[in-house]
């Protein structure tokens, strides 16, 4: 009897043994072929040339571990499909898109405005991607050359980062991050998208025969803060409307109450972002003396505008719809 229990101990150690070689062969094989892959998908990568923000930034494999600044940023990524080569995100206007909700939730959320550099470099990337160049100065990250040193390539927002650019120019941006990750296609696919969104608001809107005049309040007490020749004037534009301020050769200004009454808007665009709510924004805007005779107050014709959507990103169908209902509710009546 012992010696029948001596074998069959025997046995199911010979047969644990197998199984732990099998285990142990099977994970090398797995973690061979992962290398493979990897070694596979950087022979196959193109090297990338990218002029961004007056520095060349040169890619011989695709970001394995990227950290988006501002959202944006944040946005393009996860609607590229790139959640997986994301290992921080940081600075959130608003909620995140719901369709990117469940990819956003997995990433690490490093800070609520700009981490500091010691969580930023803890991450250990390999590529930041910010919306607003101020992510990259001595008193934030660090600088694009200091991060390059590290062996961080960096890449900036062009489209939000100079005067009266278009949408073609934000285009160009989601055009450079498919470039760097080697997903063209997909980059190809959500550009075409927005392009499709944004015929049909605008067919939808049809021929505007006298623009409406609009004022973008941002911002400000004693001297209101708005858009001056930027992207939400572009928008603006496309929608059939003109930005009072439109010819101020930056992207936004200070402006002065004064002159927001000579310009009489028939409209105003409230930017919804920070502490400061929407309403605290427009009971300001309605209890000032010196706009009382202006068109907008009279009519009480406000927008409200996410700061998400007045972004340089893939929400700029969204914005357009956002100023078009408001522009012209008549047309956008279910």
């Amino acid at each position: 009897m012992e010696k029948k229990k001596n074998n069959h101990m025997f046995w199911l150690s010979i047969c644990l043994l197998v199984m732990m070689m099998l285990a142990a062969c099977n994970s090398s094989n797995e973690s061979v072929a992962k290398e493979e892959k990897q070694q596979k998908d950087n022979s196959e990568y193109s090297e990338v040339v990218i002029n961004n923000m007056g520095s060349t930034v040169t890619f011989t494999e695709p970001p394995k571990r990227a950290i988006t600044l501002n959202q944006h940023a944040t946005e393009i990524m996860l609607a590229l499909g790139l959640q997986d080569s994301m290992v921080g995100t940081a600075y959130l206007d608003d909620q995140i898109l719901p369709k990117f909700k469940d990819a956003y939730e997995k990433i690490p959320v490093l800070s609520k405005q700009y981490p500091s550099k010691e969580v930023f470099l803890a991450k250990e990337p390999d590529f930041a991607y910010a919306g607003w160049k101020s992510a990259f100065t001595e008193k934030t990250l660090g600088t694009v050359e200091e991060l390059e040193e590290l062996g961080i390539k960096t890449y900036i927002q062009e489209s939000s980062n100079k005067v009266a650019p278009t949408l073609e120019d934000v285009y160009k941006d989601i055009e450079n991050i498919g470039r760097i990750f080697q997903v063209e296609a997909k980059a190809n696919e959500v550009i075409n998208q927005m392009k499709k969104d944004i015929e049909e608001i605008t067919k939808q809107i049809g021929t505007v025969e006298k623009p409406l005049k609009v004022f973008v309040y941002d911002s400000g007490v004693d001297k209101p803060f708005t858009a001056a020749n930027n992207y939400l004037t572009h928008l603006i534009k496309i929608a059939g409307a003109k930005n009072i301020f439109d010819d101020i050769q930056k992207g936004w200004a200070d402006v002065s109450w004064e002159e927001v009454v000579n310009r009489n808007p028939d409209v105003i665009v409230i930017i919804d972002y920070g502490d400061t709510t929407v309403k605290q924004k427009q009971d300001l805007l309605l209890s000032k003396k010196e706009l009382a005779d202006v068109t907008a107050i009279k009519n009480k014709r406000f927008i409200i505008l996410p700061l998400s959507a007045a972004a340089e990103g893939i929400r700029a169908p969204i914005a357009l719809k956002t100023l078009a209902e408001g522009l012209y509710p008549e047309k956008f009546r279910k």
